[in-house]
């Protein structure tokens, strides 16, 4: 475990603009802004998929370094739908727009997403892992030569 957690996750959260979001056996590179307190992504549509999100209550956030890619921590995060009418939609909506590299129609972004996709807060619990805690216990295939 960490000493802080909090601190540790939204520092990599903030320096890298992509994380890995694991659940139900599936682990989706996404996008992302830090706002507030937890990383906020914008799914499926005709966003990034993260095929049912809206089903979990918590997911794994995979963190990793920015410069080398390297594993850096593992940390539990509760899933939060936004709906359009909360009232953290426009800060949170905003911060996405702005952070998105291009980003299609870029002015109607905010009412499309609010239409097709959903806005998801991914708050973390506390619950953190760092990358010697994390198993690895990834199978080694033996690669096989053709037969004449």
């Amino acid at each position: 475990m960490v000493d802080f957690p909090e601190a540790l996750v939204a520092e990599l959260a903030k320096k890298s603009s992509v994380v890995w979001v694991t659940y139900a056996g599936h682990s989706h590179p996404v996008w992302h802004e830090w706002v507030g307190d937890a990383v906020c992504v914008v799914a499926n549509g005709d966003e990034q998929p993260l095929p049912g999100i809206e089903k979990q209550s918590t997911v794994t956030l995979v963190l990793r370094s920015k410069t080398n890619r390297h594993l850096v921590a593992e940390a539990e995060a509760a899933v939060e739908l936004l709906a359009p009418v909360s009232e953290q939609w426009d800060v949170i909506t905003t911060t996405l727009r702005t952070g998105r590299l291009n980003v299609h129609d870029r002015d109607n972004a905010i009412d499309r997403w609010s239409r097709n996709s959903q806005v998801v807060r991914l708050v973390p619990t506390g619950v953190v892992r760092l990358a010697e805690d994390v198993p690895t216990e990834i199978g080694q295939s033996v690669p096989h030569l053709a037969r004449r």
